[in-house]
């Protein structure tokens, strides 16, 4: 399957897909206990850092639109994303601070060094056992092994086991109150080129980990 880069677009799309493969996940009824209300939130919230990633990381996503990876490369700090409070809360509404929550427990558990911040790796679930995860994880690896820069996620109870396949070792986990668990994991770079890192081109960025 071929991989691109996404355009912005694409960015309702990948917001709607992530929102989509998210929805019937334990996170997502924590985060928006209200589910006539759910997928909105879900597809509002994530639109706003789909787009952040347009400025500060980047996206790629299958020619047919229907799995994606989203991540920040944090370096250094950056801005939040623009009138961040305010679209938070009229994305979420009176959810919003249970995104507050999550993003403050992501924080303290985010490694401090430079580091790939792959937030998103979701597949439709129409789409999905069909390998296009483990093809986006393949792509993704190969872009920071080149680079020779570490990455940082988090999944779901269960999800371990793909990122493994891939170099990731787990980190101890996160509990929600009242919550389910999420479970960070590292994979360091393999340096397949002599080229220095740039500096200038990595960036900071904070938030979810949402792998579906």
């Amino acid at each position: 399957m071929h991989i691109r880069t996404a355009r912005w677009a694409d960015k309702d799309r990948v917001a709607a897909l992530i929102a989509d493969a998210l929805q019937p996940s334990p996170l997502a009824a924590w985060l928006a206990p209200d589910s006539a209300k759910r997928r909105q939130v879900l597809a509002d919230v994530v639109g706003i850092w789909v787009e952040h990633a347009m400025f500060f990381g980047d996206i790629h996503l299958t020619d047919d639109l229907t799995a994606a990876a989203v991540g920040f490369h944090r370096y250094r700090p950056i801005p939040p994303p623009a009138n961040y409070r305010t679209r938070l809360t009229d994305a979420a509404g009176g959810h919003a601070d249970r995104f507050d929550l999550l993003d403050a427990l992501l924080a303290e558990a985010q490694p401090t060094e430079p580091h790939y911040h792959l937030a998103f790796l979701a597949v439709r679930p129409d789409a999905q056992r069909a390998g296009r995860g483990a093809a986006l994880l393949a792509h993704h690896r190969s872009r920071l092994d080149r680079i020779g820069l570490p990455s940082w996620t988090t999944v779901f109870a269960g999800g371990e086991h793909l990122l493994a396949r891939h170099g990731y070792t787990p980190r101890p986990a996160i509990t929600l109150p009242g919550g389910p668990a999420l479970h960070p994991m590292e994979c360091n770079a393999h340096r397949s080129s002599g080229m220095p890192i740039n500096p200038s081109r990595l960036v900071d960025n904070r938030w979810q980990n949402f792998h579906v």
